[in-house]
């Protein structure tokens, strides 16, 4: 007889890989798609702050572009 060939998932008696390095690999692979904390776990005052380039930005804009 021949010997089954087809793919198996993993044996029970391995060792899984260990969550943070799973989570390394794919942040490696797909970079850092979400955040580690939601909207309302983070300070609010944060996210209102323009950084200077921000600031820069608007102050370019010509008046008569609504600025």
């Amino acid at each position: 007889m021949a010997e089954d060939t087809s793919s198996e998932p993993e044996a029970p008696d391995e060792p899984k890989e260990p969550e943070w390095k799973r989570k390394q690999r794919l942040a490696r692979i797909f970079g850092d798609v979400l955040p580690e904390t939601t909207n309302d776990e983070r300070d609010s005052s944060a996210e209102s702050e323009e950084s200077a380039s921000d600031r820069w930005l608007k102050s370019q804009v010509p008046p008569h572009h609504g600025g």
